[in-house]
């Protein structure tokens, strides 16, 4: 199944206010995407980085680690009025503009 940007904000919203009940509140939820990230940032240190697996790390689903972080953003982004499918609109043209030369001439690339 693929879905848009605008769609899974909508799909995020109907949930939270039919199974979820209500949003936490912007700081509350602040606080869970970090947590997330975090748990994202644990997976990348051990799979891609130095760090050992624990026994308890050894099961965890990268995917779905990332998919926490979207849904939280998406809460956040909805709560916050912002329209993610014109953002990253607006952030990709902005990135294309900035970089459309800078990183071909990076020696370290």
């Amino acid at each position: 199944m693929s879905i848009t940007i605008e769609q899974a904000q909508q799909q995020v919203d109907e949930w939270i206010n039919t199974i979820g009940v209500r949003y936490f509140n912007e700081l509350t939820n602040t606080a869970i995407l970090m947590e997330e990230v975090g748990e994202v940032a644990r997976i990348m240190a051990r799979k891609y980085g130095e760090q050992s697996y624990k026994k308890s790390d050894e099961s965890v689903d990268l995917g779905n680690e990332m998919a926490d972080v979207m849904w939280v953003l998406i809460c956040l982004a909805n709560q916050t009025g912002v329209n993610l499918t014109e953002a990253f609109e607006r952030n990709l043209e902005k990135k294309t503009k900035r970089d459309s030369e800078r990183h071909k001439s990076n020696p370290k690339l």
